[in-house]
């Protein structure tokens, strides 16, 4: 493997909806932004402070033997304001699927279930603060 990091960063997050049009109304609602890149049965979203891509895709096109309902690994968002986020899903039409957590030392954790099926990590996370500060004073 050499000195090169074998994971790097985030390229793509990938939620799946059965019904394409409301999801990338709901998720243009939540994050504020149009998606950057569309193609049928795919909305694309870049967000953030290092624009990682948030996919919308079509259920359809899911691979054979995933989950149905909620399932797998939590992806966590760092949000500024957790409650206030957790708040505004929550009144979209989200529904808890882990309160709010103190998980010690600044760390703060909660998700959501989207309408479509999806978790939706947030976490109040000051490693996140820490990293982009390095990166802004370099």
């Amino acid at each position: 493997m050499n000195n090169k990091q074998t994971l790097r960063g985030l390229s793509t997050i990938s939620f799946w909806a059965a019904d394409l049009a409301p999801a990338k109304k709901w998720y243009t609602e939540l994050l504020g932004i149009e998606p950057y890149f569309e193609r049928p049965g795919y909305a694309e979203f870049r967000i953030g402070d290092y624009q990682h891509e948030l996919g919308l895709i079509d259920s359809r096109y899911a691979p054979g033997g995933m989950a149905t309902g909620p399932a797998g690994a939590v992806v966590y968002w760092h949000v500024d304001d957790i409650s206030a986020v957790l708040e505004k899903l929550l009144s979209m039409g989200a529904k808890e699927y882990e309160a709010l957590t103190e998980r010690g030392e600044g760390f703060i954790t909660a998700s959501v279930v989207d309408p479509f099926g999806n978790i939706l990590g947030i976490m109040c996370n000051p490693h996140y603060l820490a990293v982009l500060g390095a990166d802004r004073n370099a």
